[in-house]
């Protein structure tokens, strides 16, 4: 009588299984990470470069001011549809397609004649950026969604890398190709590969999770968050993200330019001084995990507060080049590394997880609305009150607003740890 075969163990199928998922989940949140530092080189190289499309096109401060931060209107007018539909379609081929449309609006940039369709191509440029993000965003924080606010801390570094990566590789290649050019094609060309990447590489399971990882319950209760995404707690912090929106683009925007023709700074030291913002930038991995555990609100406040009095001090007191780079680290960890990082999480946590995309689409309308005209805004104020006054007025007491905003927000009405709603 023969004895019948036995096939492996189940058990050991099923860690072979787990194994893979959790390598597919790596390998596409790196890719993720990689593609949002390259949106990040993307729109960052611009900015040192300003001085220069400035001069050789003849433009005004205040279309300066509008090119350098007038594509994030195109981040902001695509945040709402794009959250609508990433609710409905596939996220993942919605961040290959808006990766494909940033590259070609960056390619087009070098073809500009002048400042009508140079604004158009940042424009669409702004488009795919800002749809990119807010996909990585809905993904993140529906596969991550007990751990979001430290997944976004991840992302927030990537963006820090390539906002601190940006001008010095850009600034490198214009140096060498002894034009301006030459970085945005080198960027809009790495665009289109990286949209190749994305699409071979991210799971489908990862990126149309809805409440947590592919294949496990969510039993949690969410009666206690408003079941509108329109309620008290996303106007507190879509009023706080607006705020931060016109501080840190309003500091991006014409920084350099003011490093340039106020403190007579030369080409490498203003590269430097803007790739130091990102370096700052990388602080959202600290403040994202801070953020799982402590009140959020708190954490704004104490961004609000950095920014100002760094912005204080780089505008009226500090004309050295040494003490300009350590406020530039200072800007980049307290608007984007603590700012950004906490409200794009809190709206996420002030609406219900099937509406997680429109959570995220809320954030980029109203940060990036405000950052669109936030460079005009300055350069208007420099006009009126020189530059001292302008970083005193947007940057210095701008901030006070988003504070004050910050008590719409009931923590009780947001998806939170217990211990956190109780405070």
């Amino acid at each position: 009588m023969s004895v019948p075969t036995t096939s492996a163990p189940e058990p050991v199928r099923v860690d072979q299984d787990a194994r893979k998922g959790a390598a597919a989940v790596a390998i596409g949140f790196a890719v993720l990470c990689l593609s949002y530092m390259l949106n990040a080189m993307d729109r960052q190289v611009f900015y040192p470069l300003l001085p220069q499309i400035r001069e050789e096109y003849g433009f005004s401060l205040d279309q300066s001011g509008l090119l350098a931060t007038g594509f994030t209107l195109g981040i902001a007018l695509t945040g709402l549809p794009a959250g609508y539909l990433l609710d409905r379609l596939s996220r993942k081929m919605i961040i290959v397609v808006s990766v494909v449309v940033y590259s070609l609006g960056t390619l087009a940039i070098p073809l500009s004649a002048g400042f009508g369709d140079m604004a158009v191509y940042r424009l669409v440029s702004g488009v795919g950026e800002g749809v990119q993000a807010t996909a990585i965003y809905a993904v993140i924080g529906a596969y991550f969604f007990h751990k979001r606010a430290l997944a976004a801390g991840f992302i927030g570094v990537a963006f820090g890398l390539g906002v601190f990566l940006g001008p010095i590789i850009g600034q490198a290649f214009a140096e060498s190709a002894d034009s301006w050019r030459a970085p945005f094609v080198v960027f809009g060309v790495a665009g289109l590969v990286m949209a190749v990447i994305l699409f071979v590489t991210v799971p489908r399971w990862m990126s149309e999770a809805v409440a947590g990882r592919s294949g496990t319950a969510d039993t949690a209760s969410y009666e206690h968050i408003p079941a509108s995404p329109w309620n008290r707690g996303t106007l507190g912090i879509g009023i706080a993200s607006a705020i931060s929106g016109l501080v840190f683009y309003g500091f991006l925007g014409l920084y350099p330019t003011f490093l340039r023709e106020e403190l007579a700074f030369e080409p490498a030291q203003i590269a430097l001084a803007a790739s130091l913002v990102g370096f700052g930038a990388m602080t959202a991995l600290p403040v994202g995990y801070l953020a799982d555990r402590y009140d959020q609100r708190l954490l704004l406040a104490v961004g609000f507060v950095g920014s100002s009095l760094t912005a204080l001090a780089a505008y009226r007191f500090a004309d050295g080049v040494t003490a300009q780079y350590l406020l530039a680290f200072l800007m980049g960890a307290f608007a984007s590394g603590v700012l950004f990082t906490n409200c794009t999480t809190a709206m996420q946590r002030a609406v219900r997880p099937e509406q997680v995309g429109r959570g995220a689409g809320l954030f980029m309308l109203t940060y990036y609305v405000a950052a669109a005209f936030s460079g005009l805004l300055f350069a208007r104020l420099v006009g009126s009150m020189g530059w001292d006054g302008a970083g005193l007025v947007q940057l210095t007491l701008l901030p006070l607003v988003g504070i004050a905003a910050l008590a719409l927000v009931d923590p009780r009405r947001m998806n939170v740890p217990p211990k956190v709603a109780r405070a």
